[in-house]
C-alpha cells in the first residue's frame, strides 16, 4: 500500500510543493483543454466546503455523500464507491475523502472493547481502504487519530486548525498518495479545543464534527489544485 506514496516527504522542516498538469494534449485539442483544471472528487462531504474551495479556483469539483448537499454546487448523492471507476462518466484526477470516523476515532476508545462497536470499525475501515485503493492518481484521506492506521498503515501528516488561520486545536491525520504534505502558512496564536468550545452534545454532534475548517479547505485547493 505504501509504495504508491513515493512523492510524500515527511522529513522535519521540509515541504514539497508545485503545480502539476496533465500531459499536453494533441494540437487539435481546444484551448480550454490546455489549462490545469483538476477534476476532483470530494468524497463523503455534504457541506460543500472543500468542493467550493476548489471550484473557486476554477477546478471541476464535485462532492459526494449519502446526504444532499447543504450548499448549491456540483454534488452526487449516493454511495461514493459507485462513482470511482469511471463507469458513470466521471473520471477523476484527484480524490479527497472524509470517511466516517465515529467508530474509529480514539475519542470513542471506551467503546472499543464492545464486539458490536468493533464490527462497525471493521465496516468503516474496509470502506476507507476501498477509497484508498480507488483508481485515482492522487488521493488524500482525512481522519482523526484512532484505528484507521490498522487498515491504511501509518498516516503521512498531522495538521491542526491553528496552522491554517483558526484559533483551535483539533488534531487531524492525512494519508496521501501522489500529493505533497500541506504547508501550514497561516498560523493563529490563539489555540483552544474546538470540541470543547463548539461541540455541545446533541443529535447533530457528529455532523458538526465532520465539517472541514475553511482555512484547511483553502490550503488544499491552493496547494493541490
Amino acid at each position: 500500500m505504501q509504495s504508491s506514496t513515493a512523492m510524500v516527504d515527511v522529513s522535519p522542516g521540509r515541504h514539497t510543493h508545485g503545480r502539476r498538469c496533465r500531459p499536453p494534449p494533441p494540437l487539435t485539442a481546444s484551448l480550454a483543454s490546455l489549462s490545469c483544471v483538476v477534476r476532483v472528487l470530494i468524497a463523503c462531504e455534504f457541506s460543500g466546503v472543500v468542493r467550493d474551495a476548489f471550484s473557486l479556483r476554477g477546478h471541476d469539483a464535485w462532492s459526494c455523500d449519502l446526504l444532499p448537499t447543504r450548499t448549491p454546487g456540483q454534488h452526487i448523492q449516493g454511495d461514493v464507491l459507485d462513482h470511482l471507476d469511471g463507469s458513470d462518466g466521471h473520471v477523476w484526477d484527484m480524490m479527497i475523502a472524509f470517511p466516517p470516523c465515529t467508530h474509529l476515532t480514539r475519542a470513542a476508545a471506551r467503546y472499543w472493547h464492545d464486539p458490536t462497536w468493533r464490527a462497525a470499525q471493521l465496516v468503516d475501515g474496509t470502506f476507507a481502504l476501498a477509497l484508498w485503493s480507488a483508481p485515482v492518481p492522487k488521493v488524500a484521506i482525512e481522519n482523526p487519530p484512532g484505528r484507521l492506521p490498522e487498515f491504511l498503515g501509518r498516516f503521512h501528516q498531522t495538521i491542526q486548525p491553528w496552522q491554517f488561520g483558526h484559533p483551535y486545536t483539533k488534531l487531524t491525520c492525512l494519508w496521501l498518495q501522489g500529493l505533497p504534505p500541506l504547508m501550514d502558512l497561516y498560523h493563529n496564536v490563539g489555540r483552544r479545543s474546538w470540541t470543547e468550545a463548539n461541540n455541545p452534545r446533541s443529535h447533530q454532534r457528529s455532523l458538526r464534527r465532520s465539517l472541514t475548517f475553511p482555512g484547511i479547505a483553502r490550503a488544499m485547493a491552493e496547494q493541490w489544485g
